[in-house]
């Protein structure tokens, strides 16, 4: 066993299954359910070691008008550590659908400045593909408090008291992530009191459009999908019906 001093942002299941074992690797399960059609809680089993990775009630301010929104500083440094989190530690964080939520996890740890995480390209299905050891989530996997100190990073994020301004300035471009009947208003919101619209200026790019089934697509094919939508030197801007990110 080792210690990982650096990660690609993106790992796949033969890259985890090799390290899995090193000394200062998490491997976190960040799976929330689809908005439209989930079925991840019915998930019984999980990686080796992993442990609950819990956006809606550890990572999200849950006072916030609005679901997921993120946390204060303090309170992702707290729920960071009870996870064992370390200044040191390597993270890899999958879900059970492939690519979905452990996208949002991954962006919560970069955003409170965690430098080495990265998603599971594919996610449990491709770890369950490979026939790669999994155990019970009843499994208990307690960890030692962890010495993470979350440092905030602002530029990571777009609030909504400049969105007006972004939306009427070149130098940003939205991109919607819903799906193309969500932001064309063809369907109602899913969530209960949210009603249905689109940014002004903002393009749409439903989150699959990035994948493969439940990979990633590549780097060539993802550049051709993002230079169809934005300028080179445009800030780009994500949001999802429920939340903005920058």
């Amino acid at each position: 066993m080792s210690e990982i001093t650096e990660i690609d942002n993106i790992v796949s299941v033969e890259w985890l299954y090799n390290h899995i074992q090193d000394t200062n690797l998490l491997v976190f399960d960040a799976t929330i359910s689809k908005v439209i059609g989930g079925v991840s809680a019915l998930e019984t089993m999980k990686l080796p070691g992993a442990q609950f990775f819990d956006i809606k009630n550890k990572f999200s301010n849950r006072n916030a008008t609005f679901p997921n929104t993120i946390p204060s500083t303090q309170q992702f440094e707290t729920a960071a550590q009870e996870l064992g989190i370390n200044n040191n530690s390597t993270i890899v964080i999958y879900d059970s659908h492939g690519i979905y939520s452990s996208a949002r996890a991954w962006w919560l740890l970069k955003t409170f400045g965690l430098k080495n995480a990265a998603i599971l390209d594919g996610g449990l299905p491709e770890w369950k593909t490979k026939g790669y050891p999994l155990e019970e989530k009843t499994t208990n996997n307690s960890v030692k408090k962890g010495d993470f100190k979350a440092h905030y990073n602002s530029d990571q994020v777009v609030y909504i008291d400049s969105l007006d301004a972004i939306t009427k300035d070149k130098k940003f471009k939205i991109i919607d992530a819903r799906s193309s009947d969500r932001f064309n208003c063809i369907v109602a919101e899913p969530r209960t009191g949210l009603r249905s619209g689109t940014i002004p200026s903002s393009v749409n790019l439903p989150f699959n459009h990035v994948l493969n089934g439940n990979k990633l697509k590549s780097k060539e094919e993802l550049h051709a999908v993002f230079s169809a939508l934005a300028q080179h030197n445009q800030h780009l801007v994500f949001t999802c019906g429920s939340g903005i990110t920058a």
